[in-house]
């Protein structure tokens, strides 16, 4: 029997985001619905903190080593596994709508299928691409060829140079600030909320589940653009939340000696990008150094990524409100998560980048099972990956997991801790452990980490690269230290639990692509 099954994807938001989740600065009340209706996760970890390689794990269910997007501007090849490839040879209607990211947005000559897709404004005909029979592309503005952004320039060009400009004038990622405080990446937009990306995603997706049949199974990714930089909701909603009146982070040290003292304590490329003499990621902008962010940025920031997730979950009520208008609502299995976290101001910084905390890697993740009248909602705490969601969409979809995935289906509240005989009953169990990982090379720095994480631990081994001799490392122990401020790499006392999880990092290893997929995007 086939089922009905609907993804919803941010781009870039915190655990702490989510109101089911405690937190306070923004209302979510229909993700928190959701949560209480279902299944909320704890500990949800990518595998990478990128977007590139996490969103093709969340495609493929596979590591980033083997899927082989092994940072932003390695596109995911074309004959890659997809899990909406394996629903749609099964009879299922699918589409993706809103962030797709398998492949660079910098693409001048269209080189790149989704590009190129977009700017036909369509996919093959009759076809799929990575089993998408319906694809609607987004980003976070109005320039390029994405469908989002022809939209706006065709139907409302008087709104489409409003946006911030994502990149400057040498494809660099912009550092220009604005704002009340000057922050990188604030903008004022004055956009209308209805021809803002966030609103066009869900209505592009009610569009097409309207197009269904009553008895059709769907399987439908919407992905929005938010709340990943650059901040800048329509103006009209930046009343929702005073920024002068948002508290600071627990993770941000107030004093820059207690900020520097914690970063000496890491390996050094904290530090030093924390000074602005590295920049280790396409993402953040290299003509910005983070020791000069405020107290009141770091404020002005978090309203406005609040703002931005208060107008997610109300426009994923809104889709929710159409599924239960087609008579669907007790049927619709839905699954809301993200693809990585975000700094917000934890430990003085913003953005993101190698850098192995919860900041970037504690994730909110939702699975309301479908019917929702025969569940029993509970929280899981055991840690689960994004490399889970594949193989679970496929169990929801009653279809056997196909061997190239490498996760599991996803955990319930009461699943059996430690089972391991190799029944279908195993694969509902909880996790012992889940692998992140961290590969870049830019601007002749290389900097390569691998991460174990379980209940109570996160420990990062580095590998050799230009900044480390593979000696270094990060351990934390959450229930002493959950803002990670502590590092217990070189604690005598710690060593032989260090030892262990190294060992546990090394034997779980995934399977590494060969040869190694090229970099496309410029650096």
């Amino acid at each position: 029997m086939g089922r009905k099954i609907l993804l919803v994807t941010t781009d870039q938001q915190r655990y702490d985001t989510i109101g089911a989740n405690g937190g306070t600065l923004g209302r979510t009340p229909v993700i928190d619905a959701l949560a209480a209706e279902g299944y909320r996760y704890e500990r949800a970890i990518p595998q990478s903190v990128v977007c590139m390689p996490s969103r093709s794990t969340i495609l493929t269910g596979q590591h980033p080593s083997t899927h082989g997007v092994w940072m932003n501007g390695v596109p995911l090849p074309r004959d890659a596994p997809s899990v909406a490839a394996l629903l749609r040879d099964a009879g299922y209607r699918t589409a993706l709508i809103g962030k797709a990211h398998f492949e660079p947005f910098i693409d001048p000559f269209m080189r790149f299928v989704e590009n190129a897709l977009a700017q036909k404004g369509t996919v093959p005909s009759g076809g799929a691409h990575r089993g998408f029979e319906h694809l609607e592309l987004a980003s976070h503005g109005a320039a390029g060829p994405l469908h989002y952004a022809r939209w706006l320039r065709e139907n409302h060009p008087e709104f489409a140079s409003m946006f911030y400009s994502a990149l400057d004038g040498d494809l660099q990622v912009n550092a220009a600030g604005g704002g009340d405080t000057g922050a990188p990446q604030v903008h004022f937009n004055a956009v209308p909320r209805d021809c803002y990306h966030t609103d066009w995603v869900a209505d592009r997706t009610i569009a097409w589940l309207s197009s269904l049949d009553a008895s059709d199974d769907w399987f439908a990714w919407m992905s929005f653009p938010d709340p990943h930089h650059p901040w800048d909701p329509p103006q009209t909603e930046l009343g929702r939340i005073d920024w002068r009146d948002v508290p600071l982070p627990a993770g941000y040290p107030q004093s820059a000696p207690e900020r520097e003292a914690i970063l000496d304590a890491k390996p050094r490329h904290w530090r030093m990008w924390y000074d602005g003499t590295l920049v280790s990621n396409f993402e953040a902008p290299t003509g910005w150094v983070p020791a000069t962010l405020t107290a009141e940025q770091v404020r002005e920031v978090n309203a406005r990524n609040a703002v931005e997730c208060e107008l997610i979950d109300e426009a994923i009520g809104r889709v929710m409100g159409a599924i239960e208008t087609r008579g669907w609502g007790d049927q619709v299995d839905v699954i809301f998560t993200t693809d990585h976290g975000e700094f917000q101001g934890d430990f003085g910084l913003l953005f993101k980048g190698p850098y192995h905390v919860d900041s970037l890697m504690r994730l909110p993740l939702v699975w309301r099972p479908a019917p929702v009248s025969c569940n029993a909602p509970g929280v899981v705490s055991s840690p689960v990956g994004l490399v889970d969601l594949a193989p679970t969409i496929a169990s929801i979809a009653g279809l056997a997991k196909p061997e190239w995935m490498q996760g599991r289906v996803l955990p319930s509240p009461d699943a059996t801790p430690g089972l391991d005989d190799g029944s279908d009953l195993a694969t509902h169990s909880p996790r012992e452990e889940v692998l992140t990982e961290w590969d870049s090379e830019l601007y002749g720095v290389s900097v390569y980490l691998r991460t174990v994480s379980t209940s109570q631990w996160v420990c990062t081994a580095y590998l050799p690269g230009t900044l480390y001799d593979g000696s270094e490392g990060e351990l934390y122990n959450l229930a002493d230290d959950p803002l990670q401020q502590v590092n217990l790499w070189d604690d005598p006392l710690r060593r032989s639990q260090r030892d262990d999880l190294l060992s546990l990092l090394w034997e779980r290893q995934p399977q590494r692509r060969s040869p190694r997929l090229d970099l496309e995007a410029p650096v």
